[in-house]
């Protein structure tokens, strides 16, 4: 099983860095971007939850469940996101990608493409995972169509799976990449990435 320790994951685009306490700051100041904790949808953090909200991936962390980053913009040099790997499981080796959210002023960008690019990259060429899961609220169909956008295959819908931040029973719907298609998967994000980012 690779441990799942902080790592830094970078491109040309984003660096996905450990979520730390230090982060807290930038992390309020970009899900503020759109008063991003008022969306029934999100997993951003409230106004003035930020520090609890990363001291609760931490915790996951540290109880090898979930391995959370910062997203760090590279043109501007900004914290403008978070993102995490989680539900890890060894046998067979598979995890999800999700808890994401980002600025509004970067959202429908190049910046998911490249974030996934990377987080795809390291569940399956360094951690040698089989499949890799994407989960999101039905009644999102922004994040439905970007999973999509990435070549994820959908598999079907979990009902009154999870509660949403209100309270309300949300159905899940349950995305896959697996490791036979990962290699046109790796080439399509690469096309779009250099389409997007221009």
């Amino acid at each position: 099983m690779p441990a799942l320790t902080p790592v830094l994951l970078e491109d040309a685009y984003v660096a996905l860095e450990p979520l730390t306490p230090d982060h807290a700051p930038a992390l309020e100041a970009a899900a503020a971007d759109g008063e991003l904790w008022k969306l029934w949808f999100t997993s951003a953090p409230g106004y003035g939850e930020t520090a609890s909200y990363i001291a609760k991936a931490l915790a996951g962390q540290q109880a090898g469940l979930m391995l959370p980053f910062a997203v760090r913009e590279k043109s501007s040099g900004e914290i403008v996101g978070s993102t995490r790997f989680y539900d890890y499981v060894d046998d067979p080796r598979r995890t999800a990608i999700g808890y994401t959210w980002y600025a509004k002023r970067w959202q429908k960008s190049h910046l998911n493409t490249a974030c996934k690019r990377l987080l795809l990259q390291h569940a399956f060429e360094t951690w040698g995972c089989v499949a890799v899961e994407f989960h999101t609220d039905h009644r999102n169909l922004d994040s439905q169509r970007a999973i999509e956008r990435l070549g994820a295959q959908r598999e079907g819908v979990l009902r009154n799976h999870k509660r949403r931040p209100d309270g309300s029973l949300r159905n899940t719907v349950c995305y896959s990449v697996i490791d036979s298609e990962w290699p046109d998967v790796s080439r399509w994000l690469a096309l779009r990435l250099e389409r997007l980012a221009g």
